[in-house]
């Protein structure tokens, strides 16, 4: 491509977009590959061929159509990974129902909000997960908090009285089989389909609106980059309620006929480094801190991932150290990195196995096809090559809005139907990207303009760090003052200033931390994005310090 002028690109393409409902999909996939595996989960000792899965996800539809569900309902999900999610999942999208996911670390406030918010009818749930007891907080808020609910569904046994056990809807259905195949021509690809609620850090969550059209060419340009076909195996440990897993994992694999793998219900390393071991899985997916956690398991050295070819790693920002030995130790030669976010389906950039290793482990890639990226100033202006501004995006893959909130939707898509990201980015002149921060993390020191990441970067070489996050604190001379969080490797020791010491002479005396945190562990969400809010919070705290008011 020739060099760019400016910070905009569109990702131009020879393959079109898919023109099918997930449902519609799913059914060619299995009539192309009935007898491969397409879900795997050993936990649960269930293997599904593909044709296997297209009868589950019929049966279960047919079910909940039989219930008295009715296209464009709300369905939720509550649920850690396993078999059920991803057959409720294509049942849903067969069905015509929109599938909202529920985090499965929310407590009874955060479940009676999301409910609520969209009107959910029914609710698949796990009957508990980790200290979570699902059904003891459901009897809490009782059906007078809850008056849009009228079924509840529950995943295992021990059903209790005035609920349906979800194993039931397979045989329940079977009258409402036929309706399946005429709502498959009726249904259309921009129906919506999905909803999940934006973590947030300030006000409520808010649920992005995703269609069938949204998600289903998305997961097929993910699977693309890592040049899946029917012979992959893709171990999935991400949370299935996030887009990393039901589109990344699940809808990448099925618009391939590639295997689904789960490891397990939650991440935990050693189940992940022996699925991908005992099922030859050919990529893996996971947030930094999960590979992290994988490449620093003592067992780690006694498995056999010779069969790993690709994989994603993103969620939060990639450290560079971190991917260079999950390409050299864990045989991950074609790892990509992702960008993006749940509005926007989620993937705008990622990278490919092409692209040259420097590129690959230091940027978030070129755009995906189909999508159309600027980066602009405070102003609205496009910026040129390599200068820093704010990540808007669009195309197919930004979502229909947010769920009945249309004031948030138009201060989040603006009337040329750009989605501002409120992502701190630069596009290089050969259209990579690199992803600087937040705009509400950068921090502005004495007038100088500090990206964290960068700084964090630099502190991932040090021999000693295993993991680092750096924020701004207030500082009533500078404004703000730079403060790393360190995470030291197992058996190591430093002090502040070892850590400073590293940095003189190599980074700019403004961007040096001040403060130096050692902790064991980063506040972060269920699916890996650090919390630094929250660190901002605690250290202000500690310090004794006050936000810096200006006049």
């Amino acid at each position: 491509m020739e060099a760019l002028e400016r910070s905009y690109v569109h990702g131009a393409s020879e393959k079109g977009l898919i023109g099918d409902t997930i449902g519609v999909h799913l059914d060619r996939i299995a009539d192309r590959f009935p007898n491969r595996e397409a879900l795997v989960v050993p936990h649960q000792g269930v293997r599904l061929a593909y044709a296997d899965l297209r009868r589950e996800a019929d049966a279960v539809a047919a079910g909940l159509l039989a219930l008295g569900l009715e296209p464009g309902d709300r369905v939720g999900i509550w649920s850690p990974n396993c078999a059920e999610w991803a057959v409720t999942q294509f049942a849903t999208a067969k069905a015509g129902l929109v599938l909202v996911n529920i985090n499965p670390a929310y407590r009874v406030t955060e479940l009676d909000y999301a409910l609520n918010r969209v009107g959910c009818k029914a609710l698949i749930t796990a009957r508990r997960f980790k200290s979570n007891d699902y059904l003891g907080m459901l009897g809490e808020l009782g059906a007078a908090r809850l008056p849009a609910l009228r079924w509840t569904i529950v995943i295992g046994d021990d059903v209790p009285a005035g609920m349906v056990a979800f194993r039931d809807l397979a045989t329940s259905g079977a009258n409402h089989v036929g309706r399946i195949a005429d709502l498959a021509a009726r249904l259309q690809f921009d129906d919506p389909i999905n909803i999940q609620f934006t973590s947030g850090t300030t006000g409520a969550p808010k649920g992005a609106t995703l269609t069938h059209h949204n998600i289903l060419n998305n997961g097929f340009f993910v699977g693309e980059a890592e040049a899946f076909t029917e012979h992959d195996r893709v171990c999935i440990p991400v949370p299935l309620y996030h887009c990393f897993g039901m589109v990344l994992g699940n809808l990448a694999c099925v618009t391939h006929g590639a295997a689904m793998v789960f490891p397990g219900e939650g991440f935990d390393p050693f189940a992940v480094l022996r699925t991908v071991q005992a099922e030859l899985c050919t990529a893996l997916y996971g947030v930094p801190t999960m590979f992290i956690a994988m490449l620093e398991h003592p067992e780690f050295r006694g498995f056999d991932l010779g069969s790993l070819r690709t994989g994603i790693m993103a969620g939060s920002p990639c450290p560079i150290e971190v991917m260079k030995r999950v390409v050299a130790d864990m045989h991950m030669a074609e790892v990509t990195i992702a960008y993006g976010m749940t509005e926007t389906s989620p993937v705008s950039f990622q990278t490919s196995a092409a692209d040259p290793l420097d590129r690959r482990v230091g940027t978030v890639g070129r755009v995906h096809p189909h999508v159309e990226v600027k980066v602009i100033d405070a102003a609205g202006r496009i910026v040129p090559p390599g200068t820093p501004g704010e990540l808007c995006t669009r195309g197919y893959s930004v979502m229909q809005g947010y769920w009945d909130d249309l004031a948030r939707t138009q201060e989040a898509i603006d009337r040329a139907g750009w989605m501002h990201t409120g992502d701190l980015a630069t596009l290089d002149a050969a259209g990579y990207c690199n992803i600087v921060g937040r705009i509400k993390d950068m921090v502005i020191r004495g007038g100088e303009n500090v990206y964290p990441r960068e700084v964090e970067e630099y502190l991932y070489k040090h021999p000693k760090v295993q993991d680092v996050q750096v924020i701004g604190v207030p500082d009533p001379k500078y404004g703000e003052e730079i403060c790393a969080w360190v995470r030291l490797k197992a058996g190591q020791s430093a002090t502040p200033e070892e850590i400073r010491d590293f940095c003189k002479g190599q980074i700019a005396h403004y961007k040096i931390p001040r403060y130096v945190k050692f902790v064991d562990t980063f506040p972060m969400t269920v699916t890996g994005k650090i919390q630094k809010f929250l660190m901002r919070e605690q250290m202000m705290t500690e310090l004794g310090l006050r936000e810096v008011t200006t006049a």
